[in-house]
């Protein structure tokens, strides 16, 4: 089975929440995300049943914690496809949220874009959110009616507005000081980024990058499903990889001196995300270095989190194919 532990995220871990909470041990919100209360309800269970107490869910605490379901062969994430794993993964890093919740990640004018929402912080300043929004309004007007109810009347109007009113109103919706979105549009929004339907429009609107990022792979020659999710996620944090960095990273391709292509593909990996980092704002290359190379080598701790690419996203060392 998979091994559920602090940084987890998904069905599995709201499993383990109910019967936690049902046992007494677990007092916070069945959110699927596996943070530090979580931890230590599992702790104490594990110490009440005289097991290693070490917050991690593996075969023997699930088979004392839930014993006669069957154990997680693999994330939930794992059957969906790999555009949508890829998009999961940097979804989290941007809203240190895990899937599906990182589909409804809501932040205010702290960037001075307005709003920023979703998977990768579409916003009204750039332009980005407003197709998505008008998708979803198009597309599927009965579900956006069920959110926004007599509201909705007033998005379509911003919407159809000037970009400058467009801007005021998001300010008119936050505090002025911590940019938090006031209720009810901060539940609107969360709301609609949990329906499948604008999920789906969010899927959509990231494929251009995921081309980019399947492109990015031939021009470097890796292939493999970890390589995507890298590429992918330098589109979205870092934009590219220039000219010279490029020139750096073949530099270093031409030294791996290994037979193996599986340990050339890593190599090629963390040679990728080390050269990126360095051509980062010196403020952000260790953040993009660590986060960078935790897809390189498939597991790392990013922000304090513990992360397992195959155990949580679906995402292995074994080659793709869009």
């Amino acid at each position: 089975m998979i091994a559920l532990s602090l940084g987890s995220h998904g069905d599995e871990v709201r499993r383990v929440e109910q019967r936690l909470k049902d046992l007494g041990l677990y007092t916070g919100a069945i959110d699927g995300a596996f943070g530090g209360g979580v931890q230590s309800a599992v702790k104490a269970f594990q110490k009440s049943h005289g097991l290693p107490p070490d917050g991690i869910i593996g075969p023997r605490t699930w088979g004392f914690l839930l014993p006669g379901d069957e154990p997680p062969a693999a994330p939930s994430l794992a059957a969906q496809p790999l555009a949508q794993r890829c998009l999961a993964l940097t979804g989290t890093f941007e809203t240190s949220t895990g899937s599906p919740d990182c589909y409804c990640g809501v932040a205010g004018n702290f960037d001075k874009q307005g709003i920023s929402f979703g998977v990768l912080q579409w916003n009204f300043g750039q332009g980005t959110l407003q197709p998505l929004l008008n998708q979803m309004i198009t597309a599927h007007r009965d579900v956006a009616e069920t959110i926004f109810q007599d509201d909705l009347q007033t998005l379509v109007g911003v919407l159809a507005s000037p970009l400058p009113d467009q801007l005021r109103w998001a300010a008119s919706i936050q505090d002025p000081r911590r940019f938090t979105i006031f209720e009810p549009w901060s539940g609107f929004f969360k709301a609609l980024g949990r329906t499948p339907e604008f999920q789906a429009i969010q899927v959509e609107h990231a494929d251009r990058i995921r081309q980019n990022a399947d492109a990015m792979c031939q021009d470097f020659g890796v292939g493999t499903e970890r390589a995507l999710a890298l590429m992918f996620d330098i589109c979205v944090q870092n934009g590219s990889i220039g000219r010279a960095t490029a020139v750096k990273i073949r530099s270093d391709f031409a030294r791996i001196a290994l037979a193996d292509p599986t340990a050339i593909e890593v190599e090629r990996l963390r040679a990728i995300a080390n050269r990126r980092a360095e051509a980062a704002s010196p403020a952000f290359v260790e953040d993009v270095r660590v986060r960078k190379l935790a897809i390189a080598n498939g597991e790392g701790t990013v922000h304090n989190i513990q992360y397992n690419l195959e155990q949580q996203f679906g995402i292995r060392l074994v080659p793709y194919k869009m």
